[in-house]
C-alpha cells in the first residue's frame, strides 16, 4: 500500500484543485438506489447507428467541437443512451440562455423536469459494469411498486476520460411515473 500512496495521492490533489464545471443535478451515493427529480434542462445530443459502448463511435467529437464554437463551458455529468447510442451534454444555465442551434451533427433539446430511479455506482465506463448496475436499479424497482419503468435505462458519467477507472462514477437511470391503480 505504501508503493500506490505516492501514485494515488497526486491524482486525488489534482482532482481537488481543478476548476470546478457547473453540474446539472446532484450524484447518487454509490451503492444507493433512489428516485430522483431531474431539472428542466437544455442539452445536445449526438447519435451513432452503433452502440454506445462500440469503439470508436463519435459521439463525443461533434458535441466537444459543438461546444468550443459556442464558448460553452462543460458541465457533468455526460448522460447516454444505449441503443442506438446517444450521447448527451448537459448545457450550463448561461449558455442555455443564448438560443443555441441544432447543426447536422448535433441537435439541442429542452427537456422538461423528468423523475427517474438512480443507482450509484464505481469503475471503468463499460458495458458490463453498466448492465450490472441496471439490473441491481431493475431490481430495487421491482421492490417498490409505487412506480414503474416509463422509459429506458440511460448511463451518467461523471468523470473524464483520463481517471483511473477504479475512481470513476456513474449512475444508470430508468426514467419512471407514479402506478395508477386499475379499476377491476
Amino acid at each position: 500500500m505504501k508503493t500506490l500512496l505516492p501514485c494515488i495521492l497526486p491524482l486525488l490533489l489534482l482532482g481537488s484543485v481543478l476548476p470546478a464545471t457547473e453540474q446539472a443535478f446532484s450524484r447518487t451515493a454509490v451503492g444507493i438506489s433512489e428516485l430522483k427529480i431531474l431539472p428542466a434542462s437544455t442539452l445536445i445530443a449526438s447519435e451513432s447507428s452503433s452502440h454506445y459502448f462500440e469503439a470508436d463511435n463519435g459521439l463525443f467529437r461533434p458535441l466537444f467541437r459543438y461546444i468550443q464554437k459556442n464558448d460553452i463551458a462543460m458541465t457533468t455529468p455526460v448522460e447516454a443512451s444505449m441503443q442506438p447510442g446517444k450521447m448527451y451534454f448537459y448545457i450550463g444555465a448561461e449558455a442555455a440562455k443564448r438560443g443555441l442551434t441544432a447543426t447536422d451533427a448535433v441537435t439541442v433539446l429542452e427537456l422538461p423536469e423528468r423523475l427517474v430511479a438512480s443507482i450509484g455506482a464505481r469503475g471503468s465506463y463499460s458495458r458490463a459494469n453498466f448492465e450490472a448496475a441496471r439490473k441491481k436499479l431493475e431490481d430495487w424497482l421491482e421492490k417498490h411498486p409505487t412506480h414503474e419503468a416509463s422509459g429506458e435505462a440511460r448511463g451518467v458519467f461523471w468523470n473524464g476520460p483520463f481517471t483511473p477507472g477504479f475512481l470513476k462514477r456513474f449512475e444508470v437511470h430508468i426514467p419512471v411515473v407514479e402506478r395508477t391503480a386499475h379499476e377491476g
